[in-house]
């Protein structure tokens, strides 16, 4: 027989420490856009606090019916393939942290080229999405339509490391903020082989033409691969709402040149000045859109 629980005074123990955290606010330290995971605190009432940290949270569409009618190690497949993949590619563009999420995953970007790590990494998962589903439907032509689904917010996120002392098996970083959120709900949001950006993101995609404008194939740069999407599932007001979906991938051709220009810092092509003005104003063709971004302004939203 196993140890006897003593549930009452265990339940009791959990309510005064609820009690003892509630009397005083922790400290909060402020890390800048840089931190250090390995140092995070566990038994201090201690939170980092770091700024301009890009969320962006992959989700396999339908996953809940993948496995019917297959065979375990199968089912294990498409996940190995499918989350381990997504993995790789969050490692390959130096995510800071990365977290396995049921059948998904999430990664935080922060410090140098944040912003454009954390975008190409979303394209990319965006990719290999469609190539991904498109071989499982060979493979079993009777499964449910899947794929990933790609959200990215953006903001102030507060850290503190959880779980039981000096036993690191039991421990992890807890996020408290915004961006890992709403960057989830942008991901729930879209559908297969889309990324959605919320309001704050999409403000800093409109300045790079390398994101917000088509390589040009098969006829020309174009604006025709982002749409305004009110993310519905954030609060009613909230001006990272205002977002914007991405329906292309990487181009087999132009996507690797693409990719290294925006890692590389680049941001203007001379192939699409007489477009830059179109892509400001494709969004604020939307009333709701154009106050968002007035709002986000006003409240200094974006790390740049």
């Amino acid at each position: 027989m196993g140890e006897i629980i003593d549930l009452k005074g265990m339940l009791k123990e959990l309510d005064e420490s609820v009690r003892d955290e509630l009397k005083t606010a922790p400290e909060v330290v402020d890390s800048g856009t840089t931190l250090d995971i390995s140092k995070l605190p566990i038994e201090a009432r201690r939170w980092l606090k770091v700024s301009g940290v890009f969320a962006v949270v992959a989700d396999l569409k339908g996953s809940t019916k993948l496995g019917t009618g297959k065979r375990a190690a199968s089912t294990a497949s498409i996940y190995e393939a499918g989350t381990g993949n997504i993995v790789k590619i969050f490692n390959r563009f130096d995510a800071d942290f990365i977290a396995i999420q049921g059948d998904g995953a999430l990664a935080l970007f922060w410090d140098e080229q944040c912003f454009e790590r954390a975008m190409c990494a979303a394209i990319t998962i965006r990719t290999f999405s469609a190539d991904f589903s498109e071989r499982l439907e060979k493979k079993w032509p009777d499964s449910p339509e899947t794929g990933f689904k790609v959200g990215v917010a953006e903001g102030r996120l507060l850290v503190k490391r959880v779980g039981t002392p000096r036993n690191p098996n039991e421990q992890e970083p807890i996020w408290a903020g915004k961006a890992v959120n709403y960057a989830a709900k942008a991901a729930q949001a879209a559908d297969r082989h889309q990324v959605i950006v919320t309001g704050s993101v999409w403000d800093l995609v409109e300045k790079n033409d390398y994101l917000s404008i088509s390589c040009g194939c098969p006829s020309g740069p174009s604006l025709n691969i982002w749409s305004n999407v009110e993310i519905k599932n954030l609060p009613d007001g909230e001006p990272e709402a205002q977002g914007r979906m991405l329906f292309a991938g990487w181009c087999e051709l132009h996507g690797p040149q693409f990719c290294q220009a925006i890692m590389d810092g680049e941001k203007k092509r001379d192939d699409v000045a007489h477009l830059r003005a179109e892509v400001q104003k494709s969004q604020f063709g939307n009333l709701l859109a154009e106050k968002a971004r007035k709002a986000r302004e006003l409240r200094h939203l974006g790390p740049r």
